[in-house]
């Protein structure tokens, strides 16, 4: 037997072409999904002690308590605006249900409110991590993606903000229709058709963004998945996105609502105007270190933005293994979801608000494992520490920018120190300022009118500030210019007393039953209105507005009770 038969091959040095070092296959993170939530919870845990910011979250909750109050309402929210029932160009059924059927559990205690939120970013989380492995990213590198998702500073507001929610509600039923699309794609299954449709009319039914829904579901498809345009399982699909499309705008064109002014010539303007936002919005996604709970264009800075924008197309070029028609996908779907912030008219809100990026964020995270920061010498383990040391920095900025959310005084505070040119902010501050820091908050109301004399509610809280100083007849002028500009209802209940000042109580009952068609539950107005039937001798008058207080629960003075016989 030949000895060469038993001889041992000698081992061959590593050549330059082969890696003979493998030391994480196999990496993984174990309970990625456990993790992602603890995560969400870990940061956002505070917002849970949360209070009211003043900004909506009192409207949807405390003034709308007897919308809220009826569950008919879920299926009327359907047929009229988000704050008005006629005159609002904002059509988002879905979340006023959610609202409705938050009050039913919470009242109107903030913290079951923020605790919802919470759930809901919870669920996002969970989504996107499921989107991502279905798009065919690297396990490890969809937990990290999720990660930075869980904890970034720039969608700390549609967390910590209550009305924040429409962005997390919407984005819950977006990629529930992403995923069943990319399922139909590779299965042809009726129920991934049905589902993909039930998510996407359910989207459209939550806010407008979802428009651009079904272009995104296009882009993440044909250009992020390489689905052939012309495939099978295709055409089903677009006759679907189509029909649901139809829907919504059926039931939105019936809805009593006014137009929002998209499309016309002066918002082709405030799009020119505001194409520079594209640049900041990635500067906040990018490095989130100039956040506002208030931001505007004017007092946003640009350099972020233009920093942002050559790292991101460095880190793109500096990978050569980069997919070109995969980015291309992925910044399409950021630009997508962008559009809304870019189309909104400048009459109808000129703020540049950070809950907007919660789907655009998608597109950015998606171009990500096409970066050299994915796609290097390094080992996973050593990315991973990488990414993982960016989401610690990343949540100590969220948790330090959740606090502006904490009451109105910071987060008005924070909103007039990062956006000093508007007037909104300004007159907020001044507002919740007056009765502690009465000469501040005269100022800066002085500085906020000569911003912008037309802002909305600043001649209210002027009229307020001369009623305080017992010049009553001076406030006049401004409440009904405000009357004007924003018909606010506290407008009536100090027209009232302009109206006793000059003893005109047929005007202040006026006044004071307009106040109540809008908010029944004012005790004091309810109780003004009381005494002045009283005091003009209207006697069936007063004992039906004695007996509707004693319905609402509220006190009747024990002689008008005597006097009544009630």
């Amino acid at each position: 037997m030949s000895k060469n038969k038993f001889k041992q091959a000698s081992p061959v040095a590593p050549t330059a072409k082969q890696d003979p070092i493998t030391p994480d296959k196999g990496f993984a993170i174990p309970y990625p999904q456990l993790l992602l939530v603890a995560a969400v919870v870990l940061v956002y845990f505070p917002v849970f002690s949360f209070g009211y910011t003043e900004l909506d979250d009192t409207i949807f909750i405390r003034e709308f308590r007897a919308f809220n109050e009826d569950l008919n309402n879920i299926f009327l929210a359907f047929g009229r605006g988000l704050f008005d029932a006629v005159k609002d160009p904002y059509y988002r059924p879905l979340f006023s249900d959610m609202m409705i059927l938050n009050y039913r559990l919470s009242g109107d205690m903030p913290g079951g409110y923020h605790f919802v939120n919470v759930v809901l970013h919870v669920v996002s989380v969970l989504l996107l991590y499921r989107l991502f492995t279905k798009l065919g990213i690297k396990a490890i590198h969809c937990f990290l993606l999720s990660l930075l998702f869980a904890v970034h500073p720039v969608l700390s507001q549609a967390v910590a903000w209550i009305p924040g929610r429409n962005d997390t509600l919407l984005a819950v039923f977006v990629l529930l229709f992403f995923l069943n699309s990319i399922a139909y794609t590779s299965t042809g299954k009726i129920n991934n058709l049905l589902l993909l449709a039930l998510f996407l009319l359910l989207a459209y039914f939550t806010k407008e963004t979802a428009v651009f829904a079904a272009p995104a579901a296009f882009a993440l498809l044909v250009l992020y998945k390489d689905t052939k345009i012309l495939d099978r399982n295709m055409y089903p699909q677009y006759a679907v996105w189509v029909l649901c499309f139809g829907v919504w705008y059926i039931a939105r064109s019936a809805a009593t609502i006014q137009t929002s002014g998209i499309g016309s010539a002066q918002a082709f303007t405030d799009v020119l105007h505001r194409l520079p936002v594209v640049l900041q919005y990635l500067g906040k996604i990018v490095l989130p270190f100039n956040l506002s709970v208030f931001p505007t264009q004017q007092d946003t800075v640009m350099y972020f933005g233009i920093m942002a924008h050559i790292t991101l197309v460095a880190l793109v070029l500096l990978n050569k293994k980069a997919n070109k028609k995969a980015i291309i996908g992925a910044g399409a779907t950021f630009l997508l979801f962008l559009m809304p912030a870019l189309l909104v008219p400048d009459d109808l809100n000129r703020q540049t608000f950070e809950h907007r990026l919660y789907l655009p964020i998608i597109g950015i995270l998606l171009i990500l494992p096409h970066t050299l920061l994915f796609n290097s010498a390094r080992t996973d383990k050593q990315i991973t520490a990488i990414v993982v040391a960016i989401c610690i920095l990343f949540a100590g900025i969220n948790y330090r920018h959740q606090r502006n959310f904490e009451s109105p005084v910071a987060f008005w505070s924070q909103a007039a120190a990062t956006s000093p040119n508007s007037a909104y902010a300004l007159m907020m501050l001044a507002a919740r300022l007056d009765k502690n820091e009465v000469k501040r908050s005269e100022q800066m109301f002085r500085q906020a009118y000569a911003l912008n004399p037309k802002e909305k509610y600043l001649n209210f809280y002027i009229a307020e500030m001369l009623q305080r100083k017992d010049s009553v007849l001076a406030s006049e002028q401004y409440l009904l210019l405000e009357k004007k500009i924003s018909d606010y209802i506290q407008c009536d209940f100090y027209l009232a007393r302009v109206a006793m000042e000059k003893r005109d109580p047929s005007g202040a009952i006026t006044h004071l039953q307009r106040y109540l068609n809008r908010d029944k539950y004012n005790p004091m107005a309810n109780n003004n209105l009381l005494l002045l039937f009283v005091e003009t001798n209207q006697v069936d008058k007063a004992k039906q507005q004695a007996q509707q207080m004693i319905r609402l629960g509220m006190e009747v003075p024990i002689n008008i009770r005597r006097q009544f016989g009630i």
